[in-house]
């Protein structure tokens, strides 16, 4: 075990490195997360962002680093693996089983998430119900429990995703772009959905997203990623006084934009 585990973090990253032939996706990334924390990542396409996401994951294999979670190096362990000592994700892609109702997807996730399933049962377990249950509950998906995913809405399919990611009761959630191609009303619905899962359930979030707006009213802390590098690391209402970091991503607008969610965030009572 890593001696930055012993340190109160549930994920320590150090020295990751991702390499593509003679590039470098990620170069040399180390950050830690507390339990409870949310951590935004963003920066330009191209900067190292989802990469990050499967080496953490276990989806790729680091070519360099190790990665450290909940005192378990994971930085060789397989995606299923990860998964049962407490890892979910999202992707950007909506990845849900289109033939499968919101209860049968989640149902699915809790079942094969938890633990392996060498044999696995011709019924799902009650612990498995509970789970995904609670999972429909926590998104507001009650009510589409016996709708097939194929014609769910892109708001309630992007929520079946996240529900799906945290019916197994992970200790990390991590979010990849969760609420890309939606519209405001709509980013506003999943950002009470998030909010619900840090400030009632306690659930430690790494996410990535390009609306700077959304990331910076839900994070605790943010980091800026370009060409695989860190460029920033620090509070979310830092991010806007950055100078590099509005030169290289967020703009002029981008930067009045973080404020203005800077000031959001605080109106909802979080430091």
């Amino acid at each position: 075990m890593n001696a930055s585990a012993t340190h109160g973090n549930i994920l320590s990253v150090e020295g990751l490195t991702k390499r593509y032939g003679a590039m470098a996706a990620v170069s040399d990334l180390t950050f830690n997360v507390k339990p409870g924390e949310v951590l935004g990542i963003g920066g330009p396409n191209g900067a190292g962002k989802t990469t990050l996401f499967d080496t953490i994951s276990g989806v790729s294999r680091a070519s360099a680093g190790t990665v450290i979670f909940d005192g378990n190096d994971i930085s060789n362990l397989s995606a299923a693996q990860i998964c049962h000592l407490g890892i979910a994700r999202t992707f950007q892609l909506n990845a849900v089983f289109d033939t499968m109702t919101v209860r049968e997807n989640l149902q699915s996730s809790a079942y094969f998430g938890t633990r392996n399933r060498i044999v696995p049962s011709l019924r799902f377990d009650k612990e498995a119900k509970e789970q995904a249950d609670e999972a429909m509950e926590v998104t507001g998906l009650q009510e589409l429990a016996g709708t097939v995913a194929a014609s769910l809405p892109i708001l309630q399919r992007k929520l079946l995703m996240t529900a799906s990611a945290i019916a197994s009761r992970p200790k990390l959630l991590l979010l990849d772009e969760p609420v890309g191609g939606l519209n405001s009303k709509e980013i506003d619905h999943c950002a009470g959905v998030f909010r619900r899962l840090r400030d009632y359930h306690g659930m430690t979030i790494v996410l990535i997203e390009h609306i700077m707006s959304f990331m910076t009213a839900l994070s605790d802390n943010v980091i800026i990623l370009h060409h695989g590098r860190k460029l920033y690391e620090g509070s979310a209402k830092g991010l806007a006084d950055d100078k590099e970091v509005v030169e290289v991503y967020l703009g002029t607008a981008g930067a009045s934009a973080v404020r203005a969610a800077a000031t959001e965030r605080l109106s909802h009572g979080v430091a």
